[in-house]
């Protein structure tokens, strides 16, 4: 008998514990939990259990780096106990809980590699918007790189330049559209921004970094540090003016990460660009990033149980 259970969130032990069974390369903790639980309108986190036993996870997202409407569903289920109806009763909750909420449809994330998903996925009506290349360095198989600004370009850190705050919400306001298939995600207000995006457990004020043109914020760029995964650094956005673009203030703002992350001890870089994003893409293969199985965006509609 399928039981499926709506946790709180001081109940996410035994949530955590089977979702880093499923996916045991991309680890969650409680922090990043609250973190997300914080950053969005409204979440849910559900348990689904087979006699007892938990089996499968699936949690919603409201309100985050998302279209109006759209909210984003996940779903994981132990490959031992596929088959059995786990995930579609927990994606059938979740779309009710969706749809209370007047969202209209969802984006979900699947493995690149994990073709038996994507079919089942396209067997309850979402299709393919988009794919996220996984990019990773090797930090010991590389030199320390000077960081090498273009003319007239300073490449500081935020801790060193707090005032630079609000320039780097300009460059975000920017930035952020001009992602693949970010385009009508809605922008958050100056301070959401900055407890979300700048503010969270994962971030640091001196792993972020800013290009400075005289007293103009042309640019910044930032690293998510995760204490599941404590040797390894993960790049968030790297962001330049439209106005400035071109000029290789980007590449300065990731030889600035770079060198941080092996100063700092970290083993490896990674990073996850969409597979449209050509500039980005070509300017971390520059850089010597390889680039290794992503995910697939997927989007369907949210309907009723019959």
């Amino acid at each position: 008998m399928i039981e499926i259970e709506e946790l709180r969130e001081n109940e996410l032990d035994r949530w955590l514990a089977l979702s880093n069974a499923v996916r045991p390369s991309d680890p969650l903790t409680p922090a990043m939990m609250v973190d997300w639980c914080g950053q969005a309108d409204s979440m849910i986190w559900l348990l689904a259990t087979i006699d007892g036993v938990d089996t499968a996870v699936g949690h919603g997202i409201i309100g985050w780096h998302a279209e109006p409407g759209i909210c984003q569903l996940e779903v994981s289920v132990l490959e031992s106990r596929r088959g059995h109806g786990l995930g579609a009763a927990l994606l059938e909750r979740l779309s009710a809980w969706g749809l209370a909420a007047d969202q209209s449809a969802a984006d979900g994330t699947i493995d690149e590699l994990d073709a038996a998903s994507l079919a089942w996925a396209e067997g309850r009506g979402f299709t393919e918007v988009g794919r996220n290349s996984t990019l990773r360095l090797d930090l010991a198989r590389v030199a320390r790189p000077e960081i090498d600004p273009p003319d007239g370009i300073v490449i500081t850190s935020w801790a060193d330049r707090p005032d630079a705050i609000r320039g780097m919400y300009e460059v975000a306001c920017e930035t952020y559209p001009d992602v693949p298939g970010e385009e009508l995600s809605e922008m958050a207000p100056f301070e959401k921004w900055r407890d979300n995006d700048l503010e969270g457990s994962s971030d640091r004020p001196e792993a972020t970094f800013v290009a400075l043109a005289e007293a103009e914020v042309v640019g910044y760029a930032k690293l998510s540090l995760s204490e599941a995964l404590p040797t390894v650094a993960f790049h968030d956005i790297t962001g330049v003016r439209r106005s400035w673009r071109g000029r290789g203030i980007a590449g300065a703002l990731k030889r600035a990460e770079i060198a941080w992350a092996i100063d700092n001890g970290y083993a490896a870089l990674r990073t996850f660009n969409e597979e449209r994003n050509a500039p980005i893409r070509a300017l971390n293969e520059r850089h010597g990033y390889v680039v290794e199985p992503g995910t697939i965006r997927v989007r369907g509609g949210l309907t009723a149980a019959p």
